[in-house]
């Protein structure tokens, strides 16, 4: 496993981060039990970030990690967490639901802080709602040493482009920008490296598009991404492989993408998932993969705020 500094935190990651999500039976009916492994076997490999949210499965990823955390040692892993989003429609930025969300994490987490606490999805919202309200009361929860990090996280990349000249953040998260049919996160990495702030690229699957089994229907992405990024998945397989692999390699091989979130409740397929790196990439077959992914290579979806999904393709 490889690890690369996140931004200015001081921290050191792993390459694959896991993500928590899965936990709380987002994707499918899961094993408590098995998710609890799963964490164990992320950190048995090497792994030691671990993102979640109160949103996952209506806070049930956050009590069953915390069920896993509390029979290891909180020093084994950075964690982080989210504040603001509750449900598909419910958003909540005020700072003193911030604060109070944060307390019931903590407590369904089983610690007594948190890494990072990035706010969740905050395309859906008013900007002013975050940079008056939400910002401030992260940076006050910093002062209190219940976080050590500040950070924001959402799909539109212009979202970041305007928050982060304004906004005092340590860290953010971006996801289905950096993978095999997407790679428009590259733009934003200036940006982000010249304000030292720290990158968790997350979704190396494109949240599904990436896979033989056919995108799920609440994608929202248009037919033909689906179709061109299941053909992608068909030509790996006809080759003897997997997607996932070759994404997996793909988006953690970057070293100036920190760390890569990938989600499943599933011990062998993390642990799978953690070799998959230290493993050397089928280059022949990510220019034949690359190649039939080009007409739709950066094509993304809306998600909140007009202001934000100007000229996207969708």
């Amino acid at each position: 496993m490889k690890y690369r500094q996140l931004g200015n935190t001081g921290l050191d990651v792993s390459s694959l981060s896991f993500g928590a999500s899965s936990l709380g039976s987002v994707f499918r009916q899961t094993d408590d039990a098995e998710g609890i492994r799963a964490v164990h076997a992320a950190l048995d490999a090497g792994i030691n970030l671990i993102d979640v949210s109160p949103y996952y499965g209506a806070t049930k990823a956050e009590t069953v990690l915390g069920q896993a955390i509390a029979q290891t040692s909180r020093d084994r892993f950075y964690l982080s967490t989210k504040a603001g989003r509750y449900g598909e429609n419910t958003f909540d930025f005020s700072g003193g639901r911030i604060a109070s969300s944060l307390e019931e994490s903590l407590r369904r987490l089983r610690t007594d802080y948190v890494d990072m606490l990035f706010l969740h999805d905050i395309e859906f919202v008013e900007p002013a709602i975050i940079l008056e309200e939400a910002i401030p009361a992260l940076q006050r929860l910093k002062e209190q040493g219940k976080i050590r990090f500040a950070g924001i996280c959402g799909l539109p990349l212009a979202l970041f482009e305007e928050m982060l000249p304004q906004a005092q953040i340590d860290v953010i998260i971006s996801y289905c920008h950096y993978s095999l049919n997407d790679t428009s996160l590259l733009e934003l990495l200036p940006l982000l490296e010249q304000s030292g702030v720290g990158l968790v690229n997350a979704s190396p699957l494109s949240m599904g598009l990436l896979s033989t089994r056919g995108t799920p229907d609440w994608h929202p992405a248009d037919p033909e991404l689906k179709a061109v990024c299941l053909k992608a998945a068909e030509l790996v397989a006809e080759r003897g492989e997997d997607i996932a692999k070759l994404a997996i390699q793909y988006s953690t091989s970057n070293d100036r993408i920190p760390t890569t979130l990938v989600s499943t409740a599933n011990p062998v397929n993390i642990a799978r998932n953690a070799a998959w790196t230290d493993e050397p990439m089928d280059r022949e077959l990510l220019a034949e993969v690359l190649e039939l992914l080009k007409p739709i290579h950066n094509r993304t979806w809306e998600s909140g705020l007009p202001r934000y999904n100007k000229g996207i393709f969708a």
